[in-house]
């Protein structure tokens, strides 16, 4: 689960510069793998600075965090 409140953005995995923003995370603790092993689809970028990686479509996310925040 991630609070709504502290996600940025929600990106897809399809450009090179967040594929590098991942290759920088792999390092250090920042990054937290929540695709159960299966296929990345989608990034999520919290305020701390954390990368989430998801297996989940960017649209479903975005859908469901609107759903959270009570705007859709």
């Amino acid at each position: 689960m991630v609070v709504a409140e502290h996600v940025v953005a929600i990106v897809a995995l399809d450009s090179l510069p967040v594929k590098r923003l991942i290759e920088s995370a792999k390092g250090g603790a920042k990054l937290i793998d929540a695709t159960n092993g299966r296929r990345t689809r989608a990034v999520i970028v919290t305020g701390s600075d954390h990368l989430i990686l998801s297996s989940l479509e960017p649209a479903t996310l975005a859908q469901r965090l609107a759903t959270d925040r009570g705007t859709g």
